[in-house]
């Protein structure tokens, strides 16, 4: 089963100097390791040729983004698997075979997420992917191990092999033909988000999402955008809603949307009463931007194959916020 690893860069030569060892090291047995820099104008592309000639580069044009970025490396890489890996990630010894077996072991089984920890905080799940994601009812996003901001201690509560609805993209591996089947990445997206999409097209090509315990990463997270930062906001809350129009099925479509907007804007308030209104703007600036592409995502819509149901855990937002249920094992 051959193996891709590819690591998108973009000005990113300290990261690729703390993490990139981690990755030759301990994955060069099973797979090949790529650079896919998105016009990086530092010299870490120069770094990687001096100091790991076995890693190969691929050069895209522009700074396409994560969506753009991914489709233009991967379609000039030869892989029966391909791993969309982050450059602020350190892997672990034995990562890959875990995963590798899992593939192996279940053809319907396209995409792999391992355990996501943080690098700063080590005993603790990182907040991009932790054991695994899903979605509720209205398309809100949240893991195994992270619900919201709240992360749980990791006492190896999911060193487990489970189904998910989403998986990580700081470390996603999916099988090179399902990922060319469904068309890549929607580089609409530009950042965050695009990896539920990528997933949930996936579950409706009738395809499995797992995540696999047993291999462990460790992700500085916010490398690209603080959790602070508004423009995170804004590409959260803009790309969620298109996930929503673009993908849950018939029957919920309309009560979802109208129910979108009106939990959006309680959490422009939210922010409001935090003294936090740039987020708020950022929150309106999503909307605008969510009407603006309204018609274009009804249209990729009706392209797609029947919509499958999914994991409903009814509102993550009544269950953390009134119930006060924190951690995964506590949703109902």
């Amino acid at each position: 089963m051959k193996t891709a690893i590819v690591i998108l860069n973009w000005n990113g030569q300290k990261l690729l100097e703390q993490f990139l060892p981690s990755v030759v090291n301990f994955s060069s047995q099973l797979a090949d390791v790529y650079i896919a820099d998105n016009a990086s104008t530092d010299n870490s592309v120069a770094y990687v040729k001096s100091f790991f000639p076995s890693v190969k580069i691929i050069n895209n044009a522009v700074n396409g983004g994560y969506a753009k970025g991914y489709n233009d490396a991967l379609s000039k890489i030869d892989a029966d698997i391909y791993c969309l890996l982050n450059s602020d990630v350190e892997v672990t010894e034995n990562w890959l075979q875990p995963i590798l077996d899992v593939f192996k072991s279940d053809a319907k089984t396209a995409i792999v997420q391992p355990k996501l920890l943080d690098f700063k905080n080590q005993s603790k799940f990182e907040y991009a992917g932790a054991g695994g994601g899903f979605v509720d009812l209205f398309g809100y996003p949240y893991c195994r191990g992270r619900v919201f901001n709240n992360l749980e201690t990791d006492t190896k509560q999911f060193n487990d092999v489970e189904d998910i609805f989403w998986a990580s993209g700081a470390c996603l591996f999916i099988r090179a033909k399902v990922y060319h089947q469904i068309n890549g990445l929607d580089e609409d997206y530009f950042a965050h988000q695009e990896e539920i999409d990528l997933c949930w097209r996936t579950h409706n090509m009738g395809f499995k999402v797992k995540y696999v315990g047993n291999s462990t990463v460790y992700h500085v997270g916010g490398a690209t955008l603080q959790e602070t930062n508004p423009q995170k906001t804004y590409l959260n809350f803009r790309n969620s809603l298109l996930n929503v129009v673009k993908n849950v099925p018939k029957k919920w479509f309309l009560f979802v949307v109208f129910s979108r907007l009106l939990l959006d804007g309680i959490a422009g308030i939210k922010f409001i009463l935090e003294l936090r209104p740039i987020h708020t703007f950022a929150i309106l600036k999503a909307h605008l931007s969510f009407y603006k592409n309204f018609l274009k995502f009804l249209g990729k819509r009706k392209k797609l194959q029947k919509k499958q149901d999914y994991n409903l855990h009814t509102s993550i937002v009544w269950q953390y916020f009134v119930l006060g249920r924190k951690k995964f094992k506590e949703l109902k």
